[in-house]
């Protein structure tokens, strides 16, 4: 017999797979935006189903958020529908297909889902919800005080005294550091494309790819 989260996770199941094909079927280009939104949001809800809220804060605000309004965005510069594309690239397909089943084989092998002895709960994250990872040998005692604060100084035994702060910057230390280096290149990129964009805009010589030098319309042929 069903329970009540089963029936919830197959309907969010059905909804997302619904809306996955949709976004790859419309040729609106503006549909496709929306519905990629929906898509991140039942996402979230999916992700907040299986007690994953950091991710579905993040999938919600990035996914339904920004990147909705980024391609909203990029849509008034470009066409709204996209080409017609000829028939169904059978390898393709077939690549797909081939890397799903590979990936539901290798979901045999997980443990089953919310099981107290899976090695995640037996490991490494109580260590660092119990508070006893301890800082690094190297790290120096807080000696006194701060002075916007009327409690004493504590280094609380050596150890980190947060759990989100034990978690992001311990356990997921490294997936942490490169996101914010995706982050920080994703922003230096907008950075030069925008500024290539408004020098050929001014008239500015731009070099493209092969060197040569391209010179955007002057404010004079605008003002024609």
């Amino acid at each position: 017999m069903l329970n009540q989260v089963l029936i919830v996770d197959v309907i969010l199941l059905m909804l997302v797979a619904a809306t996955a094909i949709a976004v790859i079927s419309v040729r609106s280009l503006f549909s496709a935006t929306v519905l990629s939104g929906i898509y991140s949001l039942l996402m979230a809800l999916v992700w907040t189903n299986m007690h994953a809220l950091d991710v579905a804060f993040t999938e919600a605000a990035v996914g339904a958020g920004i990147s909705t309004i980024l391609l909203l965005g990029a849509l008034v510069r470009t066409k709204r529908f996209s080409k017609a594309e000829r028939g169904v690239h059978v390898p393709a397909l077939l690549i797909c297909v081939a890397t799903g089943l590979v990936l539901i084989y290798g979901t045999l092998d997980m443990p089953r889902f919310g099981d107290p002895d899976a090695p995640i709960h037996t490991h490494r994250v109580p260590e660092l919800y119990q508070q006893s990872v301890g800082k690094h040998p190297s790290a120096a005692p807080r000696s006194q005080g701060s002075p916007h604060h009327g409690h004493p100084a504590d280094d609380f035994n050596g150890h980190v005294p947060n759990t989100v702060t034990s978690l992001l910057a311990a356990y997921r230390g490294y997936d942490t550091m490169f996101e914010t280096t995706v982050i920080f290149v994703a922003g230096v990129s907008l950075l030069l494309l925008l500024r290539r964009r408004r020098e050929g805009e001014l008239g500015v010589p731009v070099s493209d790819a092969s060197g040569r030098q391209e010179t955007g319309p002057t404010i004079s042929q605008e003002a024609e």
